[in-house]
């Protein structure tokens, strides 16, 4: 396994000045944003792809300093009611997987998408429970008119590319954890896989160690996140998990995105990157910063140095229930 981190977090430094900075950190890939919702400040997909001198300088920034690109990340929303948004995303992606066959990079990075509740919606619609019938009737219709025709299209793109696409389940889109992230796959192709995203599991009380072993399963551990969360006991209690507070309001929402570390222990986390050993897992651990309580620098900082920590206990054979 190799040690990574995710670019975005340095959008306010030059590209050639966020490569020193993870090089320096000993890390060995880095993951690119190329639009979506994480944006596309380091790497254009339309300009590359139009522009071959360009595109060579880009790779020798990466190159020169002993990284490789784990993956390019285009998390969007292509089943949005919206078509400007969907459309752009979509756009975004196809291009993305273009560039990525040009890169010789194997795995892009999305998310489902979430379709509104029927052809006149204006937003995405997301169903958390069966009753009212309604929910179900829109459920049944997401899927069978939207996400699966939309998806089996794209299996075929990505084939066509060389590509292989790792869905991100995250509350909110069709694909938010184990069961919709397999019966993805399993309608649409074998090249759709998973984002392995810990944090988004923490909350929703799932167990990653389980989960991991489960999507391995089906061979569908594409690549994965390296991010935590952490409850506040007394604030899921009273209101449970399902919250739509703003992020910044910390002190009184159910979780928040935390640095590796500081939602769950070391422990937790070696037992995570164990079991990503024992299923065969061979790909990037990828650090995400999302975490509103620390800095950048700080967050970064901290999560590198206890995955790296882990990763060497891991390399002598100091496995999590020793």
């Amino acid at each position: 396994m190799k040690l990574g981190v995710f670019a975005v977090l340095f959008g306010d430094k030059k590209f050639e000045e966020a490569l020193d900075v993870i090089s320096e950190m000993g890390l060995e890939s880095i993951e690119i944003g190329t639009g979506g919702y994480p944006g596309d400040a380091y790497c254009d997909p339309k300009e590359l792809l139009n522009n071959e001198n360009k595109r060579k300088e880009f790779k020798s920034a990466i190159d020169e300093r002993g990284l490789k690109i784990s993956a390019l990340s285009c998390h969007g929303n292509p089943l949005h009611p919206n078509k400007e948004i969907s459309g752009k995303h979509h756009e975004q992606f196809q291009n993305t997987v273009r560039l990525a066959e040009k890169l010789g990079v194997d795995t892009v990075i999305t998310f489902s998408g979430c379709p509104g509740e029927s052809e006149y919606s204006r937003f995405p619609v997301w169903v958390t429970c069966p009753w009212p019938e309604d929910h179900t009737e829109v459920l049944e219709w997401q899927w069978k008119e939207k996400v699966i025709p939309y998806w089996t299209e794209q299996s075929k793109f990505l084939a066509k590319h060389g590509v292989r696409v790792a869905i991100e389940p995250h509350p909110g889109f069709v694909v938010y954890n184990n069961e919709t992230a397999i019966r993805l796959r399993k309608e649409c192709g074998d090249n759709i896989g998973v984002n392995f995203d810990p944090s988004h599991l923490f909350w929703q009380n799932m167990d990653p160690v389980a989960s991991i072993k489960e999507i391995a399963k089906h061979d569908a551990l594409y690549h994965f996140h390296a991010k935590d969360t952490a409850m506040d006991q007394q604030n899921t209690a009273t209101n449970g998990v399902l919250d739509t507070k703003a992020y910044s309001d910390e002190l009184n929402r159910s979780w928040i995105f935390r640095t590796v570390g500081y939602g769950h222990g070391e422990e937790t986390w070696r037992k995570i990157i164990s079991t990503l050993q024992l299923v065969g897992y061979e790909g990037t651990i990828s650090i995400e910063h999302e975490d509103s309580l620390m800095s950048v620098e700080e967050g970064f900082q901290k999560g590198a140095t206890l995955l790296k920590n882990i990763l060497i206990k891991e390399k002598v054979g100091e496995m999590w229930w020793a």
